[in-house]
């Protein structure tokens, strides 16, 4: 699916708009919300930097992943620093985040050296217990006692 963000600056009311586009449709995006943030809590979060801004941007209406949301922040620092009246049009497309070669793991080393963890773990460096010494089975108390006097005995027939 393709997303379109559309970032406006209206100088008139010190506003910042920020509008949500998604294509339903093939070649045709259609309105899904509209944002708008005053600009001095945009500038505010600007000066602590871009998560900061990320989090001022993100709304329960307009919440962009996390790719998305660092190229709008991007855009709307540019806005600002340069202080742009132009808007700025970001297209996306979940298909190229798709295509990306994933990262290779970098754990084979680590994989091999537990290997090694495990074989040392299997090796048994206790002593040998002593199965001659009979003192410890002997005093052993037993938990059940046997009743032999039962009334349900069969020999009381």
């Amino acid at each position: 699916m393709k997303q379109k963000y559309l970032v406006l600056k209206n100088n008139e009311k010190n506003k910042l708009i920020i509008r949500e586009f998604a294509e339903l449709d093939k070649e045709m995006f259609s309105f899904l919300c509209e944002e708008t943030f005053d600009d001095e809590s945009v500038k505010s979060a600007i000066a602590k930097g871009k998560e900061a801004l990320i989090k001022t941007l993100r709304t329960k209406n307009l919440f962009p992943i996390g790719v998305y949301a660092k190229e709008i922040a991007a855009a709307v620092t540019n806005m600002y620093e340069n202080e742009n009246d132009q808007s700025v049009e970001l297209v996306f497309d979940d298909h190229d985040l798709m295509k990306k070669e994933p990262k290779e793991p970098t754990a084979e080393n680590d994989i091999e050296d537990e290997v090694v963890e495990i074989d040392e773990l299997l090796e048994d460096d206790s002593p040998e217990p002593d199965y001659d010494v009979k003192s410890n089975i002997e005093n052993i108390a037993h938990s059940l006692k046997i009743d032999n006097e039962s009334t349900n005995s069969k020999n009381n027939d």
